[in-house]
């Protein structure tokens, strides 16, 4: 079972440019993670997923990356890291870290390399000549705007980035390629971590026949990206066959598990297809919810039971740093603490792996940053429209009245809101009533409890705004019942309640009339009759 640790897991994300500051030059590091350690170990999660610390020119902040197998100056060295991950095991907790295979930075040796035709590395990434007219060589768009191919003038010829232009695809169809980053996996894994987090695991191999994507014929797309179904350079078949590849190195160490990130238009569909069975992925998470601006029973209810195959493992989360963080952007401006521990609760009740970002546990909203204060190239390009993601990146707000929060005494690389001040880790310390301490007891009861780590999971029919389902393991049975909205709501009827105490949650339900009343944001958890 030791081998199985991550399923039912909590992970607890850190993205380290923001969380701890030690050498006050406004960008948090990996000795502040160490520093933190006895605070997320306090937490009761099972271990930690870190984003990207290696080398890179911080285009997109650690995903152009232009050395896998170093730190970044900015965060320290690998004898931190190292150091991290020694204090981390110590502490019970697994460390999993970030690995971003589809592309590198422009500045990565490689493509140097390739750019000029050196060291046998003429095609490690996607090249292809102009039409005759000039223009692209197909209709393919980037994530972050504008065509995914850029000209480079010394080859001649476009080579395709389907995010930044500075973030090159690496040619995936090249076996030295799947070679050379088979051996960066080696290199950590050799090192002691516990595993991967994939990032963009679809996006690895293209079509070679570099066909034009058809229109998606989506109402309303918010972006041009979303004007295409993307089933050329994305989701492609063979790109399975790499990940068969990636597992059966990960099953030659013991314990070793990745996560896969699934981006698609199908979520729930591809990232089953990516974890069904033991040649696949251990589990997945999509963007089910972490794109889903609105909350709703219906929303959750579905895509738990869309996630059929008996073999496959999920993951969900709510917030990362990619996304709007899920208080604001499901309970609004003005969301209570209330709504805050509702949301923890539920996410770790799910049937899956549960993966909270940093500031979930303490109810943080979503950061106002002015543009001229801006960082992310998405942000930055799309404003006002999409604020981007600098608003969930902001410092971790760790002494309400110390400098900069007590994130460290340099200025932050991104602003820190006035709210956060006020949901500081000390302030929340001393209230017992605080998020922080409900997300402690909360996660500490979870670990007693086998049917919410890996039981089944079944739900019961109720209206909008009640979510309800049972999840089982052996005799064991626990009913969750949640509230969603803003307002009180009857549980429903034909729901039984075992009578008696039900399991301590700090959720909040009452009798009336003989039946249970969820505040609002609130709900229960008991026993099943």
């Amino acid at each position: 079972m030791a081998d199985l640790w991550w399923k039912g897991a909590v992970i607890y994300q850190i993205y380290p440019r923001s969380y701890r500051d030690t050498n006050g030059d406004g960008v948090g590091d990996l000795k502040g993670v160490i520093e933190k350690l006895p605070y997320v170990a306090d937490l009761g999660v099972d271990g930690i997923w870190l984003s990207p610390f290696f080398t890179s020119p911080m285009h997109d902040f650690g995903y152009d990356v232009a050395d896998y197998c170093d730190v970044d100056p900015v965060f320290g060295t690998l004898q931190d890291f190292d150091t991290l991950l020694s204090e981390a095991h110590d502490r019970g907790l697994k460390l999993i870290i970030d690995q971003v295979y589809s592309h590198t930075s422009d500045r990565h040796p490689w493509f140097r390399d390739s750019r000029q035709r050196r060291n046998g590395r003429d095609d490690w990434y996607v090249w292809a000549d102009a039409k005759e007219d000039g223009t692209p060589p197909n209709n393919w768009l980037s994530v972050f705007g504008g065509p995914a191919w850029s000209w480079d003038t010394g080859r001649r010829q476009y080579y395709l980035h389907n995010f930044l232009r500075e973030q090159p695809d690496l040619n995936f169809h090249n076996e030295e390629v799947q070679e050379e980053i088979l051996e960066t996996a080696k290199f950590w894994l050799e090192r002691g971590v516990d595993g991967f987090r994939l990032d963009v695991a679809n996006y690895y191999l293209h079509d070679d026949q570099l066909r034009d994507n058809p229109p998606s014929k989506a109402e309303a797309p918010k972006r041009p990206y979303d004007f295409q179904r993307h089933v050329y350079n994305r989701s492609r078949p063979e790109n399975l066959e790499f990940i068969e590849r990636f597992r059966t190195l990960l099953d030659s160490h013991d314990a070793k598990m990745a996560v896969a990130e699934v981006f698609s238009d199908k979520p729930i569909e591809r990232s089953t297809e990516y974890t069904e069975g033991p040649k696949r992925l251990h589990t997945a998470y999509s963007f089910s919810f972490l794109h889903a601006e609105e909350m709703s029973a219906g929303l959750i209810r579905s895509a738990l039971e869309a996630w059929t195959s008996p073999e496959a493992w999920p993951s969900w989360s709510f917030s990362n740093h990619d996304v709007a963080r899920v208080l604001t952007r499901w309970g609004g401006e003005d969301a209570p603490p209330e709504c805050a521990r509702m949301l923890i609760a539920l996410l770790t009740c799910l049937r899956g792996t549960a993966f909270i970002y940093q500031g979930e546990e303490l109810g943080l909203p979503q950061a106002d940053v002015p543009y001229e204060m801006l960082k992310d190239p998405e942000a930055i390009r799309f404003w006002p429209d999409n604020l981007g993601r600098d608003g969930c990146r902001t410092p971790m707000p760790w002494v309400s009245e110390a400098e900069n929060v007590g994130f460290g005494l340099g200025v932050p690389w991104l602003p820190i809101d006035p709210r956060h001040k006020l949901l500081a880790v000390d302030l929340q310390e001393a209230d017992p009533d605080s998020v922080l301490h409900f997300t402690r007891n909360f996660l500490e009861l979870r670990k007693g409890q086998p049917a919410l780590q890996s039981g089944s999971i079944t739900f019961h029919d109720a209206p909008e705004p009640v979510l309800a389902f049972t999840r089982k393991s052996g005799e064991d049975a626990i009913l969750c019942v949640f509230n969603l909205s803003s307002v009180e709501a009857a549980l429903p009827d034909g729901i039984a309640v075992r009578a008696g105490k039900p399991l301590e949650t700090g959720l909040l339900a009452y009798r009336e009339d003989g039946g249970i009343i969820l505040p609002p944001y609130g709900g229960l958890l008991s026993y099943r009759l």
